[in-house]
């Protein structure tokens, strides 16, 4: 029992309690009897948050990250699944590399999680359980290569995730802005239009896309005029996309490398009202840690991206907090709409029989981010002395995981099998 909290449940936020029973969600009010009592006075009950993309580096390069130390940044965060990308060493591009890093996380993580398949062997991922298929790296291919792995992953009716740059004009822009080494330069040489180039390119192909953290005004509009004409396409949004903008890079230089690049400010300000209106879907944290050495180095050669996978959700209830965004838009953003586009049906919301995976947010409880608090092995974090609301306790599958400390064993995160897996193309089989 999750008692005297104010629950977001279906209709909004009601004065109820919340009944749990073989982690599902079993009752919402009424009259029950628990053996176990979560006291949630003064506390607001979210469902907890679906992290669509992370980078946990596991395997391959865990001096950065690993699925313990990431899931448990997670926990701590409010998250109680995440997405991993198939950018690790070995690249999740075949069957026996997908296998690999679902025993390494079936071993350790502390969250329930789901894995993505590289643009490789995509049937046998498929098969597997890979919920997508992607982070494609829109500039890593030709367009005609690019153009068969979208047509063979709509072909298999599943969903492409694209990293929308073109890599034709991010080869013309680095050889014409190779002689400046300022951070800024990093945004000049991957401008706004490779952002459009890759998304009309990857929408004229079949089947359904969801776009990874859309950074660009022209972007946006481009994601709505397709669907105005029909295509199924979903996109998110990072909080540095919204957070940062290229003036910022002043003050922190080469750590705000991210791909795509920080924006103009106008851009910041289309994607919040974007993510207001629900044009974007969703929020996605593209946690993807690097240690402080690695930033460290000139603009050409540090290494792309910022921690965030546990900063996400606190960044995002102070800014309902200061009224930026409504928590219905946040809950729907970060937890009902990713589970629908990703094929959670167990997640996603506070509803009788779904997961009880939920948090417990204290609104006034206020506090500034600082680095040396978090649990990433990034062990920094671009949002150093930000106000934030962090959760005091995130509950998965009715079990408490985090209430300042990690209370889960790592492994208790357990894998939820997607594609043609989940489709009921094969048996689920014993992974690990």
């Amino acid at each position: 029992m999750v008692k005297n909290g104010r629950v977001f449940a279906p209709g909004g936020l009601k004065t109820i309690d919340l009944w749990i029973k073989d982690g599902k969600v079993a009752a919402l009010g009424g009259p029950h009897r628990a053996d176990e009592k979560i006291d949630a006075r003064g506390m607001i009950v979210l469902p907890g948050a679906i992290d669509v993309h992370v980078h946990f580096r596991d395997p391959g390069y865990t001096y950065k990250e690993n699925w313990e130390s990431g899931s448990l940044s997670a926990a701590a965060g409010g998250v109680t699944t995440v997405v991993d990308q198939p950018n690790t060493d070995p690249r999740t591009l075949d069957a026996q590399a997908f296998r690999l890093k679902l025993e390494i996380a079936g071993r350790h993580s502390v969250v329930d999680f789901c894995l993505n398949g590289g643009p490789g062997k995509i049937e046998d991922l498929l098969r597997l359980g890979a919920s997508a298929i992607g982070e494609i790296f829109a500039y890593e291919h030709s367009d005609p290569d690019l153009q068969r792995i979208l047509e063979e992953t709509a072909r298999l009716k599943a969903l492409a995730t694209l990293h929308a740059e073109d890599g034709s004009i991010l080869r013309e822009r680095a050889d014409a802005f190779r002689d400046r080494s300022d951070p800024e330069v990093h945004s000049l040489a991957r401008p706004a239009e490779a952002e459009t180039m890759a998304l009309e390119k990857a929408l004229a192909a079949p089947g359904r896309l969801h776009v990874c953290h859309l950074s660009t005004e022209d972007g946006l509009k481009i994601v709505k005029d397709a669907r105005s004409s029909g295509k199924k396409v979903s996109c998110e949004v990072a909080p540095h996309h919204l957070l940062f903008d290229v003036r910022d890079y002043r003050e922190q230089g080469t750590f705000l490398k991210i791909n795509p690049p920080l924006r103009r400010e106008k851009d910041c300000h289309a994607l919040w009202e974007g993510l207001m209106r629900g044009e974007i879907d969703l929020l996605a944290s593209d946690h993807a840690p690097h240690l402080p050495e690695e930033k460290k180095a000139l603009i050409w050669d540090a290494p792309p991206g910022v921690p965030g996978v546990e900063t996400m959700l606190p960044l995002m209830l102070m800014a309902v907090r200061r009224n930026m965004l409504t928590l219905e838009r946040l809950v729907d953003a970060v937890s009902a709409r990713p589970a629908e586009i990703f094929g959670l049906a167990g997640k996603g919301s506070l509803e009788i029989g779904k997961d009880a995976d939920l948090v417990l947010i204290n609104p006034r409880s206020i506090t500034k981010i600082k680095a040396d608090r978090l649990h990433s092995r990034a062990d920094w974090t671009p949002y150093e002395k930000r106000e934030a609301i962090f959760p005091q306790t995130t509950v998965l599958r009715g079990e408490v995981v985090y209430d300042g400390d990690l209370e889960a064993r790592p492994g208790y995160g357990q894998f939820l099998p997607k594609g043609l897996k989940a489709k009921g193309f094969i048996e689920r089989e014993t992974l690990f």
